[in-house]
């Protein structure tokens, strides 16, 4: 048995400022220190005797996130460019109010766009894939994930061996500090066992 531990990074400064938060480099408040604190002290209680790798994103809310946690556990984050956040073009540093009156596309496939220059959800897919075939599936290693909401719904769908097209009909959605216990049984059945849990946080 393994584990796979999916962290979505903590309070951050865009989700009190009104701004957009995807490829933006926004840091956590000091809620956010708080929090990641927590969940840091209660995964050493809960998994001290476990090793780890961790693999964080390198937008800075998730790295701090991971640095902090990480330091509970004796592991120190492995900076992943693909565990970034959906890219959304060009309303990176602007406003939620100017993305959602400027927005030139409506989403409702995987392949659909709210502005030309973003990634579609196939396309965030996509940049995830060679990661998650090296670093997850072809991996024996208990793994810490810290990275953020949309892109973790879509590592937590290839867990669970879902296609891409599987997100036409529904998706995983976590909230921020969420943490996601993931297992794989002995007979290599992946298993979510918890999801987005926010009793980590306290």
């Amino acid at each position: 048995m393994r584990f796979i531990i999916c962290i979505q990074h903590t309070q951050s400064v865009h989700h009190t400022n009104g701004m957009v938060g995807s490829w933006t480099d926004w840091d956590i408040t000091n809620l956010g220190i708080q929090q990641a604190n927590r969940i840091g002290e209660n995964l050493k209680k809960k998994f001290s005797q476990t090793p780890f790798v961790m693999y964080s994103s390198d937008l800075l809310r998730a790295k701090h996130t991971a640095e902090i946690v990480g330091s509970y556990l004796g592991v120190s984050p492995i900076l992943v460019a693909e565990l970034r956040e959906r890219n959304l073009g060009k309303c990176i540093g602007k406003s939620v109010a100017w993305m959602r009156e400027h927005m030139e596309m409506q989403e409702h496939t995987v392949d659909d766009r709210m502005f030309s220059d973003a990634e579609s959800r196939r396309d965030e897919w996509n940049r995830l894939l060679p990661f998650y075939e090296e670093k997850i599936k072809h991996s024996a290693d208990n793994i810490i994930i810290v990275s953020h909401g949309d892109l973790l719904g879509v590592f937590q769908s290839m867990w669970l061996g879902l296609t891409v097209e599987s997100m036409n009909a529904g998706e995983l959605f976590g909230m921020a500090g969420g943490v996601s216990i993931l297992m794989e049984n002995d007979d290599g059945k992946h298993v979510i066992k918890s999801f987005s849990d926010m009793s980590f946080m306290h």
